[in-house]
Order: C-alpha cells, then structure tokens, then sequence
C-alpha cells in the first residue's frame, strides 16, 4: 500500500521506534518496559550448551505449549550447532526494527532473541480461537454449499483458494489502522480485474486516517464515494460461493481479520436483489423470484404513501365496490392516516429490533405477541383501521424479501419520507419523491462505475442477468459497467492519483 501524501506515520508507538540498547539484555529491558502495565507479557530464558534464547511473548496470543512442549525440546535435541538452522527452518520471520517487532508481537508471534544477535526471530506460535465454517444465518439458501467464513483471515484466504482452484487469483495483503493495526487483503483474478479499479480502491485506502479500524464496516465509510446516501456502494457478504462468482465477473473482494464479512467491489443497486439460489435453480423460476424481489421493493416504498395519498386526498380513484368498506374501516379513527401510518410502522420497526436482540425462543414469542395481540387490540381500541394493519404487513413483508440486510435498512428508511410527502401534497409529492430516488439512484456510482447499471446507463446486454436470469450458458463473464473509467469521491479525490 502506499503512504499517504499527508505525511502521516503508520507506525504502532510512534515515541518507541527504534531500539535504546545494543544488548539483548537491553532489548528484552525495553519490551517489559513497553508491556510494563500488562500481566500477560510473558519472558521465558533457556539456555542450551553456549548459546542462550529468551523468548518473549503475550501468554493469551501465543500458545505455551507449543512453545515449552514442542519447540524448545526440538532445539535441545538438534545442539548448538543446529541452533540457528532450525530458527531459521521454522515459520519465522528475523528483523531488527523495533517497529516492525510490536505489531508481530501484538497479533501474537514470539520474539526469539539468539545470544547477542541483532536480528530478532519472530515465530508464529499463535493460539488461535476459530469457530466452526458453518452457514451464515443472514444469507441462508435452499440449495448449494452451506459453508460461510469466519473470523480468522488466514481460514477465510484458505476457503477461497478451494473454491477457486486457479493460480490466477492474486491476493495482496497489508495493514489498517495507525495504532491498532488489522491485517485485509484484496482478492482478484487477474484475467478478469480492471487494474484502474484496483488502483482506484488501493488509493482510498491509502488516505484512511483511523487509529483503529475494527470491522469493514469501519472501512466502508472511508472509501465508499457518496457518505451521505442511503443505498450501500459495497455489498457485504459471509457466503464464499458469492465472493467466488463477483470474483470471476471482474470485482475485487476486501477481507479483514478479525471479521467474516467480506466486502465486494464494485456493486450496483441489482446486486442486492440477487442470491446465490438464482443461480441453483431452474432459470424460470430464478427469474420470477428474482422478479419478485424487485417489485418487493416497489412495494415496500410506496404501499404506505399510496395509501395515506388516497385515503386523504384521492378518494376517488377507490372503486365503487370499496369505498364503503374503507370508510367503514376508517371511520372513528381519531387520528390523520400519516399519524396511523407513523404509529404502525415504528411498533414494526421496535418489533424488529426487539427480536433481534433478544434470545432466539424470547425473539419467536415477541413476534407472535406484536403481530396478534398488538395489532388486533389496536384495531379493538379504534386507534388504527383494519386497512391499515393490512398496508403495514404487506410492507413488512416486502422489505424483507431483500436478500441484503442493508439493502432491507434502506428500503424501510425510504418509505417514510414518501409518506411525509403523500400527507401533505396527495400523488404528486409521492412522485416528486420517486423522481428523486430514481435521479440519486442514476447520479450514484460504485468506484466510478455506475451505480444502477444496466438501467441506467441502459445496456441491452446487461439485462440478461438483472431482471431475468437467463441460463448460465448465455451469461457474458463480465458486466459493461466494468469498463467505466471515471473516478468519483470525496477527500481523497482532491489528491492526484
């Protein structure tokens, strides 16, 4: 990665970069008193004939009995003259910067300080802690492989080499963060990738100025090119079959230890609306389910602004055979339809956050208890009209439909500005608002590659996979948009490339 033009400094202790002693007695002086405030900085000193190691390390990163059981009694057995060739034989890396020793020592290697040596061996005695593969709860299918990453980058790395078996796929790691450094790496295949995309999205991530950068999440805000829009610019995703099928399109995937979320670069709004079952099943039905998320999301935005828009100023588009069971469900409500409309839609929304928080057996009754019991004692009450309960559950329903999580976040958020618009001007502020969503979702771009692609620009080609799902023998391997060149942003953007 490149440094920033700032003139910022990446390094871990900015004050402590370079050894104060010569000797490996001062050395080790100097770690303690770096680690002085912790208990679990670990010095553990052998002596084998003439030579003397110290081993330094944090106890809960580094496993103890890999190092006292199995190595230490290895070095007794190979002598002294074997000493260095086995340090060197063992998954180590030897360096003198003081700089380069603390991160290494942070994520977990030992320092291996040899006699009065200048060079410090860094071995990889790591005691990690890994959950198992399994599915990811938020991105479930039918069928296919239901194996999904996890939290260490190394395990995560090692599931993409097995899903793509090709010496093509190039993977580039480096570290984020100025005081609490995180190991990411760019994955991409090399005859699919656009190099400027690569260089655009190394040169954001070049300019990130964060002490400590936890989660994608964190990263995604830095380098996305429109922080204030509602859409994500990144999908996110936990399932390895999705990463491989974006990688073989020509995207780039970023992924961070400590994370099993791997964002995807670039996307369009489409992209969310695709699942890995699309392509596991039957293309005709693909298609319709396909087709059926994307009117979801028609639905989800506009069913309560359309009905709040007629209930207060179009009457007359109701149907003859309606209009006296609408004022019958209507009628006594003390309350404007938006007031209604608000009221329904945040229980929705605490309903939702409730059950997430919750334990799984809490969250399922929870559920049961807002959808009945709420929703039928608000219509006894006369607060809320029957219609209503019945406009508010289609919407709920619809917004869950989308694959994406964050996606589903947008499309909730979405319809309550549509509702303020249809309360006070009827149909026409519930267009004005859809023109502008429209206007924001066309002026929108991913990495400098348009962001509702292939509507807009329109691209013939690209339909093949966007709203229908064609058979997988007639998809092209990498999308148009791919090939866009411009680049957009924000502060990074005032930089030259």
């Amino acid at each position: 990665m490149q440094t920033p033009k700032d003139g910022s400094k990446e390094t871990f202790f900015t004050e402590r970069e370079k050894w104060t002693g010569k000797t490996v007695r001062e050395k080790i002086t100097q770690l303690q008193s770096i680690f002085s405030d912790t208990k679990d900085a670990k010095l553990h000193t052998v002596e084998i004939n003439h030579s003397v190691l110290s081993f330094f390390y944090l106890s809960p990163m580094a496993s103890e009995e890999k190092i006292h059981d199995e190595f230490i009694p290895k070095l007794f057995q190979a002598g002294e003259k074997n000493l260095q060739s086995m340090l060197e034989a063992a998954d180590t890396a030897n360096t003198g910067d003081l700089k380069k020793i603390l991160p290494e020592i942070m994520s977990g290697k030992t320092a291996v300080f040899l006699n009065n040596e200048k060079q410090v061996y860094l071995l990889s005695f790591r005691n990690k802690v890994k959950r198992s593969a399994g599915e990811p709860s938020s991105e479930r299918i039918i069928r296919g492989s239901h194996d999904g990453f996890i939290e260490d980058l190394e395990s995560n790395l090692s599931i993409m080499r097995y899903r793509i078996q090709n010496p093509d796929m190039a993977v580039e790691t480096f570290d984020i963060g100025k005081k609490n450094k995180v190991k990411a790496a760019l994955a991409y295949l090399k005859t699919s990738y656009d190099p400027n995309l690569l260089k655009e999205i190394k040169r954001r991530i070049s300019y990130v100025d964060a002490e400590i950068v936890l989660t994608p999440g964190y990263l995604e805000e830095y380098i996305e090119d429109d922080p204030w829009s509602l859409f994500p610019q990144m999908l996110n995703t936990e399932r390895p079959d999705r990463v491989a099928s974006n990688l073989v399109d020509g995207r780039i995937a970023l992924f961070m230890d400590g994370s099993p979320t791997v964002l995807i670069m670039p996307t369009t709004f489409f992209a969310f609306y695709q699942s890995t079952d699309d392509y596991n099943s039957r293309w005709i039905s693909s298609t319709f389910v396909r087709l059926l998320r994307l009117a979801s999301f028609v639905i989800a935005i506009n069913l309560p602004a359309f009905y709040i828009a007629t209930v207060a100023f179009h009457l007359e588009i109701i149907p003859q055979e309606l209009i006296v069971q609408m004022k019958n469900s209507v009628e006594g409500i003390p309350y404007p339809p938006i007031l209604e409309a608000m009221l329904m839609e945040l229980t929705i929304e605490l309903i939702r956050e409730a059950g997430i928080r919750l334990p799984t057996p809490i969250s399922q009754t929870i559920g049961i208890v807002g959808g009945l019991v709420i929703g039928d004692a608000v219509v006894q009450a006369g607060l809320i009209s029957n219609l209503m309960i019945v406009v508010v559950a289609v919407t709920a329903v619809s917004s869950y439909v989308v694959p994406s999580s964050e996606m589903s976040t947008t499309v909730r958020l979405l319809r309550f500005p549509l509702m303020i618009l249809a309360s006070i001007f009827g149909f026409i502020g519930m267009i004005f608002g859809i023109i502008f969503i429209l206007t924001k979702l066309c002026k929108l771009e991913s990495f400098g590659r348009p962001y509702f692609a292939p509507a807009a620009p329109f691209n013939l080609q690209g339909l093949t996979d966007t709203f229908i799902r064609l058979p997988v023998w007639m998809k092209k391997e990498k999308g148009s948009f791919l090939k866009k060149k411009k680049r957009a942003g924000r502060g990074w953007d005032k930089n030259e490339q």
